[in-house]
């Protein structure tokens, strides 16, 4: 076997041109699909990260719109305060699921603002939040505290920064910007004073979920007490569209899921006629994204993969030239006693190792191609070692498929013809 090896590498050596071009095929074939499996894998992946950082695992709790009796939906219709969801709504799912939920975040968006500290400026959303927001772990603290109940309840002026607007107006001392007071221009053009609590360190979604570079000019959230949010909107209190709840660790949130819709449809909706709480399992959703992109990922591959099967008939085409050329030499080892086996042998393994050869450059340029399309969109690049070893199992399979009728040709030569070829 190792003379074999030998000399199909020989072989190879001796028509260094005509073997890589023989090859081409399979380092197409192969590079392809690893570099798709790849860029496929880093997608899901970076995917997935996002969706779990916005609160993949949480429900989501929406006042939609009631479907008539043949499930179709009103083409218009107007919300009424008592069609939302309230703060006393809300207190009772949480007395109710105390045990099943770890927190409930209410959000309130207070418009664009722009906080001008000397000569620079930064542009922030106004932002609302509740203690709820922090106990699910939504803001990571660089310095400070976050908001808590005291802050609720007391509509106090405090406010959370994020360290890039740190970065823009303080230097980059995040301990300096605590306790500083900052001036923020509203979108009516109103201005409020808050005093910096707390400093968060920003997170950007990356470019697949809408995230950009990152600057001195990008925008970022203000977070505010609610409270502090409604008093300055005029508000005595919160009515909701939406909000989001975090369940206890261990809960089933399909279970979960149904059971808050039949509280919130025994409790509160069942006499509104025209809206009703829908909850989604985010959860579901991801895992509905994470198998479309598979599903493009291995179609993409298959179409790749075809071109192997190109690659296969191109090695069986020079398989069948080389042994044309060497029917002399065929002639010669047979009338010394090669039996069939053995010249049948030594034309596989020669196309074993032009299709392994071809899968290794392949391999090396599915890699190159995978890496490169994972960053330019801005995830890391997640290779499959599985790919890579049904890749090569799939090479000695073309080299074994497409070289055995050539190598049978050569076997079943006549040695006495054989050796009057010219």
């Amino acid at each position: 076997m190792l003379d074999n090896i030998r000399m199909a590498f020989a072989s190879l050596w001796a028509g260094k041109m005509r073997a890589l071009l023989t090859m081409l095929g399979i380092i197409i074939g192969i590079g392809s699909v690893i570099a798709i499996v790849t860029v496929g894998n880093s997608l899901t992946s970076s995917v997935s990260e996002s969706l779990v950082a916005m609160g993949g695992n949480n429900l989501q709790l929406s006042v939609d719109p009631r479907p008539d009796e043949n499930g179709d939906y009103p083409s218009s219709y107007g919300y009424m305060e008592s069609d939302l969801l309230s703060d006393e709504m809300l207190q009772a799912y949480q007395e109710r699921f105390a045990r099943q939920i770890k927190a409930v975040v209410l959000t309130e968006s207070g418009g664009a603002g722009r906080i001008q500290q000397g000569a620079n400026t930064a542009k922030v959303n106004i932002t609302g939040v509740n203690q709820g927001y922090f106990d699910a772990g939504k803001c990571e603290l660089a310095a400070g505290r976050a908001l808590n109940e005291a802050d609720q309840e007391g509509a106090r002026q405090v406010a959370l920064v994020s360290d890039l607007l740190v970065e823009n107006l303080f230097g980059g001392d995040a301990q300096a910007a605590l306790g500083q007071t900052i001036e923020v221009t509203g979108p009516d053009g109103g201005v409020n004073e808050f005093s910096i609590a707390g400093v968060y360190v920003y997170q950007t979604m990356g470019p697949l979920l809408g995230g950009g570079t990152v600057n001195k000019n990008t925008t970022t959230d203000l977070y505010l007490p609610l409270a502090t949010v409604h008093e300055m909107e005029g508000i005595a209190s919160g009515s909701y569209f939406w909000c989001e709840v975090v369940p206890a660790a261990g809960v089933d949130a399909d279970a979960f899921q149904t059971r808050s819709e039949q509280f919130f449809e025994e409790r509160f909706y069942k006499n509104n006629e025209q809206f009703r709480v829908t909850v989604y399992n985010l959860q579901n959703e991801m895992s509905s994204i994470t198998s479309v992109l598979g599903t493009i990922s291995l179609a993409i591959g298959v179409i790749a993969g075809i071109s192997l099967l190109v690659g296969g008939i191109g090695v069986m085409n020079i398989m069948l030239v080389s042994i044309t050329e060497r029917t002399r030499e065929i002639g010669i080892r047979k009338a010394l006693g090669a039996s069939n086996g053995a010249i049948r042998t030594q034309f596989i393994v020669e196309s074993v190792v032009i299709c392994l050869v071809g899968g290794a450059l392949g391999i090396l340029v599915g890699f190159g191609l995978g890496s490169l399309g994972a960053s330019l969109i801005g995830a890391p690049a997640r290779a499959d070692l599985g790919t890579v070893l049904v890749a090569v199992g799939f090479s000695m399979g073309i080299g074994v498929f497409f070289g055995y009728y050539p190598a049978n040709k050569a076997a079943k030569l006549d040695p006495i013809e054989a050796l009057r070829y010219e």
